[in-house]
């Protein structure tokens, strides 16, 4: 089970970081990506960590603006967000899968995050 928070409105410059929380033990065993979906488009890759943390990959829309983070000890992954746009608008989801494969089999319940110009 999977739990995005942190959502909310913030203004366009802004910053905002975004929890997603799992239950179980078998977190560490999972590739993490974020994904976006905002109202009339379809779902978007944020980005990814590797389950060791060790490395991270980044959508061209956010790179150098988003950093993703994870926390195997607390089962938890983090998306920071730094320098928001107003086109940054969306449900913001987790899941847990393999990364290389493009394969996403757990999601969790997204947040909304507002950037007001």
């Amino acid at each position: 089970h999977l739990q995005a928070s942190g959502g909310g409105l913030v203004q366009a410059g802004g910053s905002l970081r975004l929890s997603c929380a799992a239950s179980g033990r078998t977190f560490s065993s999972y590739d993490m990506g974020w994904f976006r979906q905002a109202p009339g488009k379809e779902r978007e890759f944020v980005g990814t960590i590797r389950r060791s943390g060790a490395s991270t990959y980044y959508a061209s829309s956010v790179k150098g603006r988003f950093t993703i983070s994870r926390d195997n000890a607390k089962n938890t992954v983090y998306l920071q967000m730094n320098s928001l746009k107003p086109e940054d608008t969306a449900v913001y989801s987790c899941a847990a899968g393999t990364a290389s494969a493009v394969s996403w089999p757990y999601w969790g319940q997204g947040t909304l995050v507002t950037v007001s110009s």
